[in-house]
């Protein structure tokens, strides 16, 4: 997987020296930032206000501008999640009556999550299994949900509902993680330009990693410091985050040093505290659809 991660770099390399300025440039302007824009939000309700902070393996001086080899590895993480088909997930999503952690897995391609939800700090009455696509949630409920989703979903039992874009925790983060996959790379050279930045270190799971910003974070100046060693902005409406302070909302990505996405922490207006997805915590099972259900292919 390495060895595959490794050409796809190369592959963005490549297509930034043979792009000629003029189609480079109206490329980008196709559809390059927004589908960015749309890893960050993935349909998030309202502002990004909440201030994520690092954890203790970050580097204290602040953002800084992207290098070349960084900038390369954030613009080919999503794609290499597309790539490998699907991942194994763990989301955790905060709540006033406490959390949600969803295990189970995506599938990148087919554009569809399955897994099991478990309470944390809660009553069980939100248990159970979940399927979703970019439009629709799939529940099963449970008294006794299992600790692992069944590889193949029950037959029936499933209540379906409109995924909400607006004031659901668990929605938005289900969004966010569906779009965390993608069918191309992105374009390593605008990223920097449009406010991406490394902003620290850390270690997960045996693996070293660098902690980076999605675009339309505060733009750092290189050999600067920001605010308490964070980067994020505040956001607008759909929670497009555009603007703001250094500390306030932005979207971090822990890569590995080849491009792997290994956790993701993104605010969201509907939560006091940044929802957590984390990539690799238990094997991968391919995603079965419930009956019904047709996966994006």
């Amino acid at each position: 997987m390495h060895e595959r991660n490794k050409l796809s770099m190369r592959h963005v390399r490549r297509m930034r020296t043979k792009q000629g300025p003029s189609q480079r440039t109206a490329g980008r302007r196709r559809w390059l930032r927004p589908r960015w824009v749309a890893v960050g939000i993935g349909g998030v309700a309202a502002a990004v206000t909440t201030v994520l902070v690092v954890g203790s393996g970050s580097d204290p001086a602040g953002p800084k501008v992207l290098t070349s080899d960084q900038a390369n590895r954030l613009a080919v993480t999503r794609f290499l999640n597309y790539q490998a088909g699907g991942r194994a997930v763990t989301i955790n999503v905060p709540g006033t009556a406490g959390g949600l952690t969803i295990t189970g897995s995506i599938d990148y391609r087919g554009k569809i999550g399955y897994g099991v939800v478990h309470g944390t700090g809660r009553d069980t009455s939100s248990d159970g299994l979940i399927e979703w696509t970019a439009t629709t949630v799939y529940v099963h409920p449970m008294t006794n949900s299992p600790a692992k989703a069944p590889a193949r979903p029950p037959g029936s039992g499933w209540v379906s509902r409109p995924l909400q874009k607006y004031g659901s925790s668990l929605d938005s983060s289900l969004t966010i993680a569906l779009k965390l996959g993608s069918d191309r790379p992105d374009n390593a050279e605008l990223l920097p330009q449009n406010g991406a930045a490394w902003v620290g270190e850390d270690r997960l799971d045996g693996h070293q990693v660098d902690i980076m910003t999605g675009p339309s974070a505060a733009r750092p100046t290189s050999g600067t410091s920001g605010t308490s060693g964070t980067a994020g902005t505040s956001g607008t409406a759909d929670a497009v985050p555009t603007s703001g302070t250094a500390g306030e909302g932005a979207v971090r990505y822990w890569i590995g040093s080849d491009g792997t996405m290994y956790r993701v922490r993104v605010a969201v207006a509907s939560a006091s505290q940044p929802v957590v997805i984390d990539f690799d915590t238990h094997k991968y099972v391919p995603v079965r659809p419930v009956p019904g259900v047709t996966p994006t292919r």
